[in-house]
């Protein structure tokens, strides 16, 4: 069994910036014509909250946070590696993205997903996040889902 590690660094991290390649590639796909509206909106200028998860060494997931108020931390480029999806790596992933944003004071994190991406819904869902009217760049865009989840609730 694969020795899974979760390592905190920023968005200037090689690995990160890979999977976050990966990532871009996945939405393009699913945003068509609107992925220029939502790659504006997901720049890796100044994360410095980021998390990436290694199997063995090798990096396979990847999720981060950003201020988005002074209470409000948002959840931003969450991804798994297909092959390694279903084994629970994107929970623990948001988890601890979640613990860090209590350690860092916010009261909770908020986050924008695609509605047609099922498992990302699901994933939320299951750990505690509710559905939220659509916030900032989000709040007209029909295919946005947003979400919110204290950080107490962890």
């Amino acid at each position: 069994m694969p020795k899974i590690t979760l390592t905190k660094t920023d968005s200037t991290n090689a690995d990160f910036q890979e999977l976050v390649t990966h990532l871009d590639h996945y939405l393009k796909e699913i945003n068509g014509k609107h992925d220029a509206f939502f790659s504006k909106h997901n720049t890796l200028d100044a994360l410095s909250h980021v998390i990436v998860a290694y199997s063995d060494g090798k990096p396979i997931g990847c999720g981060a946070f950003k201020p988005f108020s002074e209470k409000e931390a948002e959840i931003k480029r969450m991804f798994v590696l297909e092959e390694f999806r279903g084994q629970g790596l994107g929970r623990k992933i948001l988890k601890s993205l979640e613990y860090w944003a209590e350690e860092c004071n916010f009261d909770f994190c908020i986050l924008e997903t695609n509605g047609e991406i099922p498992n990302a819904i699901k994933l939320y869902q299951k750990a505690g996040y509710s559905s939220i009217q659509n916030y900032g760049p989000y709040k007209d865009v029909e295919s946005s889902m947003c979400m919110k989840k204290w950080v107490s609730e962890i």
